[in-house]
């Protein structure tokens, strides 16, 4: 399929045109008096245009055949297309776990908004969204003003047609839409997954500190699209739809916003194949923090603290010694929103399905249930393989986050007993023990 091209790196300053149109980027300038083929010169900034220069990498030209109409109307998009819900006025909920399924319907796309913290406004926030849909979206594009989206397919792949080209999506594999960028999606069949929307912040690649130069997600495997544009016109209007300060609005045109025929910077989208990831592990004793499964990162201004951070669990080897090997019981400072996309979470085996999620909010104690505390408590330690086949995931933030009255009561998937996996529990406590001797 013509544009499913890419380039590879993260963060690098690129440069595509569409095949169709040789040297449609002007050499030695960003803005020519006039502009081969008779383009449009247009700059998307995601930064400041004064940050220092490493942190100034948010920018990219654009060369189109016809400007963008800028004009949006006051009306909200119809509800039968789109659906967002506010987090505002909800209630703080300590553990709750969601099991979400598509809905017989023919939503271009049902996107529900499950909870966040923050604000659109004062660009400092955060919003973790569920997806499902069955029918891709025809002679509509979809513009996120407020933030950038992190999107995990579950279930289904994704074709996403952005301003800069093609991209193809599927479970185990991730893609970031930045702020302001246009894309539409085509889906084959039921569909369905989670966003991570972000405000304020870019995602980028953690640092690695005394791991080195080699470890975790490597900027080569992230792939960038090639130019690929499309010259028609829709006589019936085409849909472009905003969203800003978490409402929807909507203007009409009568061509495809894809018409971007060459482009340069580093500001696009991209997309990641998670089995790419390198992992870091224990090699002698102890269970390490979730850190070092970090894949992405937005973070605050306070050293070390992230607005959100994208955790992966892929499959891996346990060899630690003298060790309980699965996650600890605690409490944290952070909340962890956990998804699985496939497989069984080696922490929950039964409890936690593929497509579901859980929050655990900012000091809420958590850890296993009691057949994988009892199980691995008395297992004979030796090199394993962990969470083959399987993929979970955990949006991680600062943000101490509300749930929505949909994700509370709407949904109807909620599981009101989770706390019930802990229940069981014993104590094993022995005033008279004593260590094994020598």
């Amino acid at each position: 399929m013509a544009g499913l091209k890419y380039l590879s790196g993260f963060g690098n300053e690129f440069a595509s045109e569409d095949p169709r149109c040789p040297s449609a980027l002007p050499e030695g300038q960003n803005n020519p008096q006039v502009c081969p083929y008779g383009l449009y010169a247009e700059q998307l900034s995601g930064s400041a245009f004064t940050c220092p220069r490493p942190t100034n990498k948010r920018r990219c030209q654009i060369f189109q055949f016809v400007g963008h109409q800028l004009k949006y109307t006051s009306q909200h998009s119809t509800a039968q297309h789109y659906e967002i819900k506010s987090i505002r006025n909800t209630s703080i909920h300590p553990n709750i776990i969601l099991f979400y399924y598509p809905e017989s319907s023919t939503l271009n796309i049902g996107l529900h908004t499950v909870c966040g913290a923050g604000d659109s406004k004062s660009r400092n926030g955060i919003c973790i969204h569920l997806y499902a849909c069955n029918t891709s979206m025809t002679d509509r594009c979809f513009q996120n003003s407020d933030g950038d989206f992190l999107i995990v397919p579950q279930q289904g792949k994704l074709l996403v047609t952005t301003e800069f080209g093609k991209m193809m999506v599927e479970p185990n594999e991730i893609c970031v839409i930045q702020q302001g960028m246009r894309f539409s999606v085509d889906v084959f069949g039921e569909t369905r997954g989670y966003i991570l929307e972000v405000y304020g912040a870019h995602f980028e690649l953690p640092d690695l500190g005394p791991i080195g130069a080699n470890g975790l997600a490597n900027p080569r495997d992230f792939l960038v699209p090639v130019a690929w544009y499309e010259d028609r016109t829709v006589s019936a209007g085409y849909t472009v739809i905003n969203k800003y300060q978490g409402k929807m609005f909507s203007c009409q045109q009568d061509f495809s916003p894809f018409n971007v025929v060459a482009w340069h910077g580093n500001y696009t989208p991209y997309k990641y194949n998670l089995e790419n990831f390198m992992v870091i592990n224990c090699v002698a004793y102890d269970h390490a923090d979730p850190s070092i499964f970090t894949v992405l990162t937005a973070k605050s201004t306070r050293p070390g603290v992230a607005i959100a951070d994208f955790v992966i669990f892929p499959p891996r080897w346990g060899v630690a010694d003298h060790t309980f090997r699965p996650p600890y019981y605690h409490r944290n400072c952070m909340s962890e929103f956990m998804g699985l996309i496939k497989g069984h979470y080696e922490a929950k085996e039964e409890g936690f399905q593929p497509g579901g999620a859980s929050l655990h909010s900012i000091m809420t104690p958590h850890g296993p249930d009691v057949d994988c505390f009892e199980k691995n408590s008395t297992a004979t330690l030796k090199p394993e393989r962990v969470a083959e086949g399987t993929m979970a995931f955990m949006f991680e933030s600062s943000f101490s986050m509300a749930v929505t009255k949909w994700g509370l009561d709407t949904c109807n998937r909620v599981d009101k007993e989770y706390y019930k996996c802990w229940e069981p529990l014993r104590s094993h406590f022995n005033p008279k023990w004593k260590p094994a001797s020598k």
